[in-house]
């Protein structure tokens, strides 16, 4: 079901998939899938089949049900441009999004050039609505080319999750982003984030005017090592980008 977030940067989460498969080492200690294979095998759960890929489509329907606008994460257990999830599937999913657009959904993946070609071919050289803000997730400078791939996507709701962040990313053009999340990697198995790795991006971001929230050092839990950079707390949000009439409602 969909549910209320504990992610500081959203309102709910929405699951129209769920499951996954690893593409790189931002994928190792996946919180998705620790948390999702604790219930294999459990019948009747809805991750009886642990974090094998699935679709939902009785799911579809649940951001209309929702009548107050919210910053719905979508698909925080999956990713919606694994190559195994049919088109057509893809195409309800921003269908969904369309007809409920009274929310702003956050769409994160790192199949990058996959979203860069969907929706070039489903807004045909259109912009992508305003309210459906595309994002990647890029853990070390060798992932640097997703950046490039949805900055070929256009939008002005582009934003780019460095999380969790294994390494430095070194120089970056962040031009045409409008919106940056950086955070250590949590979990038993935890890899340790420099500090100077968080302060180049945080540098970066003031360098392109985009905003910047830093969510955590992570560790054994997410929280352990709290989450002030150089000192304080960096909440930056891309308001700007909100449409008018949801961000009335938002801020009410």
């Amino acid at each position: 079901m969909a549910q209320k977030s504990e992610i500081e940067w959203t309102d709910a989460t929405w699951n129209p998939v769920t499951g996954c498969t690893k593409i790189g080492p931002g994928c190792d200690n996946c919180y998705a899938e620790r948390f999702a294979e604790r219930w294999r095998g459990i019948p009747e759960h809805p991750y009886e089949q642990g974090f094998d890929l699935r679709v939902w489509p009785s799911r579809l329907a649940q951001p209309s049900r929702w009548k107050k606008p919210r910053m719905i994460f979508v698909n925080s257990m999956s990713d919606l441009f694994h190559k195994d999830i049919d088109r057509e599937y893809i195409d309800q999913v921003f269908d969904a999004m369309e007809t409920a657009d009274w929310h702003v959904y956050q769409v994160l993946t790192k199949r990058s050039s996959l979203m860069r070609n969907y929706v070039r071919n489903r807004y045909d050289g259109k912009a992508v609505p305003s309210h459906i803000w595309l994002g990647v997730s890029v853990e070390d400078a060798a992932h640097k080319s997703r950046i490039e791939h949805l900055r070929q996507i256009k939008s002005e709701a582009r934003f780019i999750s460095f999380e969790p962040l294994l390494g430095p990313i070194g120089d970056v053009d962040l031009s045409g982003i409008a919106w940056a999340i950086v955070g250590g990697e949590s979990g038993p198995k935890a890899r340790p984030m420099h500090p100077d790795w968080a302060t180049e991006l945080r540098l970066a971001c003031e360098n392109f005017d985009v905003a910047f929230f830093f969510k955590q050092w992570g560790g054994a839990r997410p929280k352990s090592n709290g989450r002030l950079l150089e000192g304080e707390e960096w909440n930056g949000f891309p308001w700007q980008i909100v449409p008018e009439p949801i961000l009335k409602e938002l801020r009410a």
